[in-house]
């Protein structure tokens, strides 16, 4: 998934974050990333299906705790961002919708897994 990141912000930055509002603009990243991450989940659930639908939950939040410490750990430790600049995209009062990624990325194995339905 980070390659995936890095692509949907460098679309961003070199492309049409020039063209649009900075709030616009990370609105409009956490779309693509919400897009791109789900084709990506899709294809990893259905090549590696969990058992069931706890099993799609502990993926989940598996996935949730690596993306939130790469994000913040990654962002604060090696990007140099502020704490308080890295939590202010999670601000919806303001606009800011990236709380919507680690929700997907929690959710998603659940949403693609394969379901039994009995005859």
């Amino acid at each position: 998934m980070v390659p995936i990141g890095v692509l949907n912000g460098a679309l961003r930055q070199g492309w049409y974050g020039q063209y649009l509002a900075e709030l616009t603009a990370h609105q409009v990243s956490t779309a693509t990333a919400l897009v791109l991450l789900g084709v990506y989940m899709r294809a990893v659930i259905r090549r590696w299906p969990p058992m069931g639908a706890g099993e799609a939950l502990a993926i989940g939040f598996l996935w949730l705790s690596l993306t939130l410490a790469f994000e913040f750990l990654f962002g604060h430790f090696v990007a140099g961002h502020t704490w308080t600049r890295l939590l202010a995209d999670y601000d919806l009062a303001a606009g800011r919708v990236w709380v919507l990624i680690p929700l997907w990325v929690v959710l998603a194995p659940w949403v693609f897994r394969p379901r039994q339905f009995a005859p």
